[in-house]
């Protein structure tokens, strides 16, 4: 922290009173706005940056994490400004952390006047966790990518809700770096799992929704509720905002379309439209003149894809968490071996969009396998063509925008000819079943691309001086205008005698030219030599050469011939840069004319990137994956031979034992997991999810052999999240969720359950175990897996045997040896986990087994079994007490007297044999001769009472 500036402000009065006058205007906005204190206000001094008040001391505690660095701008005794100060990286880090992971507003001012006194400052920048636009050069390339490689989508809401009827939700929804605004419209429940769906399937970064006013609105709670969970940022509005009074007015001018906004459909989506108003104004796109004419709307239909909850979302560790460390530790970070920006973004997209349409998934599963089958293709594509393609997106909004310059020209022209390798490639795919795919994917789209950048190839050869960008420089070729070739000629000249001096120093200090001694254009020092560490030693003591810099790669270091040289370079070549403005301006706006075609050529390029992305995952796994057969929407089963978890899997020190999965229409429709803790339930029924989303992108599977049928949403309810910190229990989390997979839930659907009850008291949690776990049998009749602990559940596979199975995973206790002393002894062996599923029950539970796993004291331990064993015999009494009334109502009054009669008997016989025995018998010993003769009479064993008795 020794790097951080000092805090210099020339008029402390004037910036202190100035600062509080915008801190009362901010809150008065806040209560307003209902924003919460969540915007940061950051003031530029040129090369550092400071805050005061709270969020002085809120950065102190992010960044700094302590308050020490902290320091008073005035007096103390009249009430000093708590004020800290950030460089220019600092602040850089400070600003992704706070717009991509503590979801803050940051508003960045700067001075218009000396002194950063009274009325000197205004607000230059604003950011938003979905609006980046205004700070893009400040986060850099990763901006976008951050976190979760998503784009940043920001969406507005409104919902009409009357009491008695379905709620009807509009949303607009924009990524501010495509120049698209999407729109939806539809119905929801009371728990808005539509609308939850749709925010996970857009990777909603930031959620407008209307102020309730003052009064408590429920249905605008539960979704600030969903925003919450999804960990969406939420930006309250006035009521004012989602007029449409304006909204055909705003369209007409922003969009392509010559057509007037109010015939096109979309408009007609009143809730929506509402939605658009409050969107387009908190932008701020109609004060820009440069975006008219260029947006375009389009309506988005939730059905079209998978629905996804954020339970599903955790449970299937589809994006990266904030400790995640291994990049495999999710199914982004484990299938992304994209080389572009775009393709990043649209692999995030597609894993939380699978989609619903056979043939859709089939045809990208054919393009998948293209590039497994052909090596070559996939090796090349990701070696040497797509690891250099640029954002296009963001290249082309530089030049909508207006900011482009030369080298964005040139950057635009190393694409295009790229694009005929590309499409060389491509057409070398000899297989004739993979060539028209690609052909109507890729290379026919390709070739029309290419085709209409060949003007754009020829203008840049014809005025750009490509020689040039050796050493790094953007500028027009001097043949195009006398004054710069005079300039040129001079500069080459001034090169020439660079290159002399090169050759002198190089002789004078005994080093190899270009081997040793290097002649380069340093971004600070300018033109320079350089010299390994090894060999800097020879310009020690020698008072010709002055010493630039020591960096990692070498000594920088210079001559007065030298300075002299590079002096009248820079001047030179500021005069040619100053010439060349206007042609590089014509230049600049022509490639502007372009981006239709580049914003169409991103969208080819990520396609193939994601999918080249894919066969790269599917052959470099542990074991190869297998391309799964996909069943017609509502038909089919989910068989899965040998199926592991793909992130789990590629854990180091981990041999995966694969585990067969039969989710089988009216057979075994509903499995139910019991056995021990640490056991494997949980990444097998884990894994079945990420299977079915991963099929449904289009992606091959963990599989040795797959088919599966078309699943509308998963929907889980896995663990208690961090649920306590916002003031909910444990249990009231697992409700809530199950409660939405319950009303939210199709035929068609995958439910995943794992432990649910355990919040309540054991009967409490079994019943509403065994209740939701009924309801899903018989109500929704889907697909579903629920791991338990509650061995009393295994019941429902005997109740509903056309839809529910009983699996377990195996574990072995026992040190090796059989020769347990007794039953006591045997429970104090060792607990050995197989990870194997198998079918059947487990009948016993291993919780203090797990414990003596991890070293609890033996005291405890033994506790835990006394206790454990008092519980049991308790329970076992009472519920033989309870069911011994009751179960001779199940009896017919025949049945009751012939039981009874030949119990009888059968004891007189046991008390006889016991008696003749003439020795002391051991309990032991008593149990086998009265289980010896049950045994010898058939009669006895075939009565219902006994049979009855019998199982209590």
């Amino acid at each position: 922290m020794s790097s951080r500036p000092d805090l210099r402000v020339d008029d402390e009065v004037g910036f202190i009173r100035f600062y509080r006058s915008i801190s009362s205007n901010k809150d008065d906005n806040n209560n307003n706005n209902g924003n919460n204190n969540d915007t940061i206000r950051i003031f530029d001094r040129g090369d550092w940056y400071s805050a005061h008040g709270t969020e002085a001391e809120f950065i102190a505690r992010t960044v700094y994490k302590t308050t020490s660095v902290l320091r008073n701008l005035g007096r103390s005794e009249t009430g000093g400004l708590p004020s800290v100060t950030m460089s220019v990286t600092v602040f850089r880090n400070f600003l992704r952390e706070a717009l991509f992971r503590l979801n803050k507003r940051v508003e960045i001012w700067t001075a218009t006047g000396r002194g950063g006194g009274t009325g000197s400052w205004k607000l230059a920048k604003q950011a938003s966790p979905g609006n980046l636009q205004d700070v893009e050069e400040e986060l850099g390339s990763v901006g976008a990518l951050s976190l979760d490689a998503a784009a940043p989508i920001i969406l507005a809401v409104k919902i009409s809700a009357k009491a008695g009827e379905a709620r009807a939700v509009g949303v607009c929804f924009a990524d501010a770096s495509v120049r698209e605004l999407g729109v939806s419209e539809f119905l929801d429940n009371d728990v808005y799992s539509n609308f939850e769906s749709l925010v996970i399937q857009l990777g909603v970064k930031e959620c407008l929704v209307q102020m309730d006013g003052g009064r408590k609105d429920v249905e605008l709670a539960k979704i600030r509720a969903i925003a919450d969970s999804c960990g969406i940022a939420v930006s309250e509005r006035a009521a004012g905002d989602f007029g449409v009074r304006d909204i055909e007015q705003d369209l007409t001018r922003l969009l392509r379309d010559e057509r007037s906004a109010g015939t096109l459909p979309q408009t007609e989506l009143k809730l929506a439209m509402g939605a658009a108003a409050a969107l387009i104004k908190y932008l701020g796109v109609m004060s820009d003149a440069t975006n008219f004419g260029q947006y375009q709307l389009y309506q988005h239909d939730l059905s079209q894809f998978m629905k996804l909850d954020a339970s599903a979302l955790r449970a299937l560790n589809l994006m990266p968490g904030p400790r995640d460390g291994s990049k495999s530790m999710s199914l982004f970070g484990l299938l992304n071996h994209c080389k572009t920006p775009v393709g990043s973004r649209l692999l995030a997209q597609w894993l939380k969009q699978p989609l619903m349409d056979r043939a859709e998934i089939e045809k990208r599963q054919q393009l998948v396998e293209a590039v497994v089958v052909d090596t070559e293709l996939r090796q090349t594509m990701q070696e040497e063509h797509l690891r250099s393609i640029p954002d296009l997106y963001r290249l082309a909004k530089r030049f909508q925008r207006k900011q482009a310059t030369l080298e964005d020209v040139v950057r635009v022209y190393q694409v295009a000819i790229r694009l005929p390798g590309i499409v060389a490639s491509l057409e070398n795919v000899m297989d004739e079943q993979y060539q028209t795919p690609l052909e109507q994917e890729y290379t026919s789209k390709l070739r029309g691309h290419s085709d209409s950048l060949a003007k754009l190839e020829e203008m840049v050869e014809t005025t750009v001086d490509l020689d040039a960008l050796e050493n790094h420089e953007f500028i027009i070729k001097p043949e195009f205008d006398e004054s710069l070739r005079i300039i040129r000629k001079k500069l080459d000249k001034l090169r020439h005698d660079m290159n002399v001096e090169h050759r002198r120093v190089g002789r004078d200090l005994d080093q190899e030219v270009e081997k040793k001694l290097f002649m380069e254009n340093h971004r600070v020092h300018g033109w320079c030599f350089r010299l390994t560490r090894n060999e800097a030693g020879c310009i020690r003591n020698k008072r010709e050469y002055q010493e630039c810099s020591t960096q990692k790669n070498g000594v920088y270091f210079t001559t007065s011939t030298m300075q002299a040289l590079r002096r009248e370079h820079d001047q030179l070549s500021s005069n040619y840069n100053r010439t060349q403005t206007g042609l590089v301006s014509e230049v600049v706006n022509v490639a502007a004319s372009y981006c239709p075609v580049l914003e169409q050529l991103a969208g080819v390029l990520a396609h193939l990137d994601v999918i080249v992305s894919f066969a790269h995952a599917a052959v470099h796994a542990p074991t190869p994956y297998v391309r799964p057969k996909i069943h017609p929407r509502g038909t089919g089963n989910t068989i899965l031979k040998e199926a592991r978890h793909p992130c789990m899997e590629m854990q180091d020190d981990i041999s995966f034992i694969t585990n067969d999965v039969s989710l089988i229409r009216d057979e075994s429709s509903f499995l139910i997991i019991t056995g021990p803790n640490m056991g494997g339930k949980s990444t097998y029924i884990r894994q079945i999810g990420v299977i079915a989303l991963m099929a449904q992108t289009g992606c091959f599977v963990p599989c040795s052999e797959a088919e599966l049928t078309i699943f509308d949403c998963i929907l889980a309810r896995v663990g208690a999240s961090d649920s306590q910190l916002k003031g909910v229990s444990t249990f009231m989390a697992e409700m809530l969720e199950t409660s939405n997979i319950l009303k939210s839930a199709t035929s068609e659907s995958l439910i995943i359950i794992d432990e649910l009850g355990r919040g309540t008291s054991t009967y409490d949690g079994f019943g509403l175990a065994w209740a939701i776990s009924e309801h899903i049998v018989t109500e929704i009749r889907c697909f579903g897996l629920f791991a338990t602990h509650f061995h009393e559940l295994t019941a429902l596979a005997d109740r509903y045997p056309k839809s529910a199975k009983n699996l377990h995973v195996v574990a072995f206790i026992g040190d090796g040896t059989d020769d347990h002393k007794d039953e006591k002894d045997a429970k104090r062996n060792q607990v050995t986990l197989l990870y194997r599923v198998e079918p059947g029950i487990c009948d016993q539970s291993f919780g203090i087994h797990v414990a003596e796993l991890v070293r609890f004291p033996e005291k405890v331990v033994n506790m835990a079994r006394q206790k454990a064993d008092e519980l049991e015999d308790f329970t076992s009494a009472g519920a033989q007490g309870e069911d011994s009334a009751m179960s001779l109502d199940k009896y017919s009054q025949e049945e009751v007297e012939e039981g009874s009669a030949l119990l009888k008997a059968m004891l007189l016989k046991w008390k006889a044999k016991i008696e003749s025995s003439g020795k002391d018998l051991t309990v032991e010993e008593k149990r086998q001769i009265m289980r010896d003769l049950v045994k010898s009479d058939p009669k006895l064993q075939a009565n219902k009472v006994f049979q009855g008795i019998k199982a209590l």
